[in-house]
């Protein structure tokens, strides 16, 4: 059975946005020095912490290992051995040989040169990387290269399928486009919504036993039990600015 996709009024997604980030501020995401930099943490972050992959990018840098040539110049056992820390280091060395030598081939390691290829363009150029699927993808386009994609992970799941606006079976596309089809394109916005939603879901909206009493969400909230009746339909009533 196709999963049902509610309908979403831009007013909602903007206020659930605004509420984040009044309570938690601006998170200026992410951290790191250069954009391959960033590049290398989107694909070193996948299924570990995020101080883990700042331990293999340390690790990196004593190496002075953070372009495109330097990775490809490093041994196998060096590569694994400084990346060790983020986990699956033996996998994770090899997606970034791949990375490297496609950005060698395609854009002479020159991250700045990615501006004469589209979005689309390059998002299948990533996809088509052995290890990289579409959260990575998305995450260095929008952190690395500052092109106007929408990143989807487990956190945005979690927290839009208990607000009523997804359906946890709902696909990665379909997800991204509750964003991209109901808010205007703009990289910063949408770095900051990604990174307020994860640090929410990190601190109250988790996993197992959320902190519904204190969520800024919680008067919107279809998860809640007084909800449950209508989960699609309760901005319906709500005013927006």
């Amino acid at each position: 059975m196709k999963p049902h996709t509610p309908v979403v009024q831009p007013a909602s997604l903007i206020k659930i946005y605004q509420l984040l980030l009044k309570e938690y501020g601006e998170q200026n995401w992410w951290p790191a020095d250069t954009p391959f930099e960033v590049a290398l943490g989107a694909i070193l972050t996948q299924n570990t912490a995020w101080g883990n992959v700042e331990k293999a990018i340390s690790s990196l840098k004593h190496a002075c290992a953070l372009t495109p040539e330097s990775v490809i110049s490093l041994s196998e056992e060096e590569l694994q051995a400084a990346i060790r820390p983020s986990g699956y280091f033996r996998q994770k060395a090899e997606r970034l040989r791949a990375l490297c030598r496609f950005l060698i081939d395609e854009y002479k390691g020159d991250l700045s040169l990615t501006v004469r290829s589209s979005i689309k363009e390059l998002r299948q150029q990533f996809l088509a990387l052995k290890g990289i699927g579409p959260e990575t993808a998305d995450s260095i386009l929008l952190y690395a290269l500052d092109r106007s994609v929408f990143v989807v992970d487990a956190y945005t799941v979690r927290l839009f399928s208990r607000l009523g606006l997804c359906e946890e079976k709902m696909k990665y596309g379909a997800v991204q486009a509750l964003f991209t089809d109901n808010l205007e394109p703009d990289v910063k916005m949408f770095n900051e919504y990604h990174a307020l939603v994860v640090l929410h879901c990190k601190l109250r909206c988790t996993k197992r036993e959320p902190s519904c009493n204190v969520c800024p969400l919680r008067g919107m909230c279809a998860w809640n039990s007084k909800f449950q009746s209508d989960p699609f339909n309760i901005f319906r009533d709500m005013p927006f600015p």
